[in-house]
């Protein structure tokens, strides 16, 4: 299946503009002003006045971290599930 992103505010690292995104097997395969796509098994999103963002990671983990009296909820167990399972706590 794809996916078709219309009309979002696409965000990358030094820029922001008005753009549609194509996703194909799930990698990005295409970015532009009005994209389409033949029939078919083609998901469309309406992404007007909402921000287009490339997927987020959390390099950072407290993991049993003791702090104020309190231990982070997550120990290592279920952190490294977490991880393992493509999470993110933005």
């Amino acid at each position: 299946m794809s996916i078709l992103i219309k009309n979002g505010t696409v965000v990358n690292e030094d820029e922001m503009f008005k753009a549609d995104v194509l996703i194909a097997d799930g990698k990005i395969v295409e970015v532009g002003p009005s994209l389409s796509v033949g029939a078919g098994n083609v998901q469309v999103l309406d992404a007007t006045d909402r921000l287009v963002i490339p997927g987020g990671i959390d390099p950072h983990t407290h993991l049993q971290l003791p702090f104020m009296g309190e231990v982070a909820a997550d120990d290592f167990y279920i952190g490294t599930r977490a991880a393992l399972a493509g999470g993110t706590t933005m």
